[in-house]
This record gives structure tokens, sequence and C-alpha cells, in this order.
């Protein structure tokens, strides 16, 4: 039974943190700081989600790499997820959704980026409450603004991104 009145663990955890904070030298710095992000990444699924890149790829490694489309060698974002993406404005009042966190680009696989933000997405409806079909029509829509340029380029509006055998040939 949780007894209200004795703050639970991450409460507990975080308190000691800030105490510890005042004593420790530089070279305890890392473990801190190792110590915080996971304690932020316990708070919910989409915490950790956000907070584990590494785990993230270890993960894509081990999975049926031949089922992610190829796509071209691009500058990707390598951490896409909600968190880091961000509006920015013109003064005509027209509004676009980039990317604002760039620390961990890599030259790699655009469909990453894609997988780890619909991870992502989905990670945070399911920690809204919300009905499972906002996951997925979150997600229908993600991938439909995705192909818009790529159909643009291939000049040709029914393109299929998803057709493995059209991308490869572009």
């Amino acid at each position: 039974m949780l007894d209200l009145a004795e703050p639970d663990r991450y409460d507990r955890s975080f308190s000691l943190m800030k105490k510890v904070r005042k004593f420790v030298g530089f070279n305890d710095r890392n473990g801190i700081l190792s110590a915080r992000q996971s304690l932020k990444m316990a708070r919910s699924a989409h915490a950790y989600v956000r907070g584990n890149t590494r785990n993230f790829y270890e993960w894509l490694a081990t999975s049926d790499i031949e089922a992610v489309p190829r796509g071209p060698a691009i500058w990707i974002c390598g951490d896409c997820h909600v968190g880091n993406l961000g509006p920015i404005a013109n003064t005509d009042g027209h509004i676009d959704i980039q990317i604002r966190d760039l620390d961990q680009t890599v030259i790699g696989n655009p469909a990453h980026d894609l997988i780890r933000l619909g991870l992502s997405l989905a990670t945070a409806v399911r920690g809204s409450n919300l009905p499972g079909v906002t996951t997925a029509k979150m997600l229908e829509t993600m991938v439909e603004v995705t192909k818009r340029p790529l159909r643009k380029r291939a000049g040709n509006p029914t393109f299929n991104a998803t057709d493995r055998n059209q991308s490869k040939s572009r």
C-alpha cells in the first residue's frame, strides 16, 4: 500500500541529488549527470524514449533492418523526437516546424529519424491518455507529410515512398 505521508522514491532521489550536488567535485560531474538523466527517464515511457538515443540505435541494429526503407545517406538529426522539434515563424506569419537540436547529427538513413519520431509521438500520445486512434492518425499524418516532397521530386503525385523498388531506382 502506498504511504501518502512518505515522498515517493523519485522525490527522495531528486532531493538527495540536490544536497549531493553542493559537495561534489568536478570529477563526480559525469556520475551525477548520469544519475539525474536516469531519474528523468524514469518518469514516463516518453521521457525514456527522449533520453535514450543509444538504446534506440542498439534496438534498431538488432531489428530486421531489411524492413526499414533505405534512403540516401544524408545529414539526419540522429535524435529526432517531439521534444527536439519546434515552431519557426517568419514575419508574414508562416510557421514551419523544424528540428532545433542538432548535437547528435550524423550522415545516415532518414528513415531512422522517422522511426524515432514515430516512436516518440506514439509514447507521448500513450502517456496522455488519448485514444489509440489518435496515435494511428498522428503516424499516418507523419508519413503523408513525409511523402509529399518525395512525390514532388519524383514528378509523380502518386509516387509511393514505401515501395522499396521505386526508392532504390531514384
